[in-house]
């Protein structure tokens, strides 16, 4: 059976409905969904370009580890990533001013626009997993998400919860 999540820009009121990619990701796919709901915060990317994204606790009982990779990712593209504790810094994540977090962090990212490269200036490459794909509502989000870059992130929430409506 197709699962689907609804992905939100909680302030603004904004949304869309993506499909989780179970056979291309499946370990991936079972821990965002398990874990459910989840979002805090809302980022707009610094360095991959076209992206928000939200920085959540370490949920998965044991972390999936890479499938589905990429670091090109296309318009409608939800990954997850992996970060230990060391590389979440303000300057390197854009993670806040209270410091290095004292566990990891899975940053939920939703890729809106094109020419999307996943290179961080103290990491080098940054692949991540593919795990769902926007299959209703990429142009409102991708909207929002430009409104974001232009008039900053205070206060915006982005949610991740399970779909349990029609199509």
């Amino acid at each position: 059976m197709t699962r689907y999540i609804d992905i939100t820009l909680t302030k603004r009121g904004v949304g869309c409905v993506a499909k989780l990619l179970d056979s291309e990701a499946p370990r991936t796919c079972d821990a965002v969904w398990s874990a459910l709901p989840l979002g805090v915060d809302a980022f707009h990317a610094k360095y991959a370009r076209n992206e928000i994204y939200t920085l959540v606790d370490a949920f998965a009982d044991e972390e999936p580890g890479l499938e589905n990779p990429t670091i090109t990712p296309i318009p409608g593209d939800v990954m997850y990533f992996e970060f230990a504790p060391w590389q979440l810094t303000p300057s390197s994540h854009g993670y806040g001013d209270a410091g290095t977090p004292a566990q990891g962090k899975i940053d939920l990212a939703v890729f809106y626009g094109r020419n999307n490269l996943l290179l961080n200036a103290d990491f080098g490459f940054v692949p991540g997993t593919v795990f769902a794909t926007i299959v209703r509502g990429l142009d409102e989000i991708a909207a929002a998400a430009n409104d974001l870059w232009l008039r900053g992130v205070e206060g915006e929430v982005l949610r991740f919860d399970r779909h349990d409506g029609e199509l």
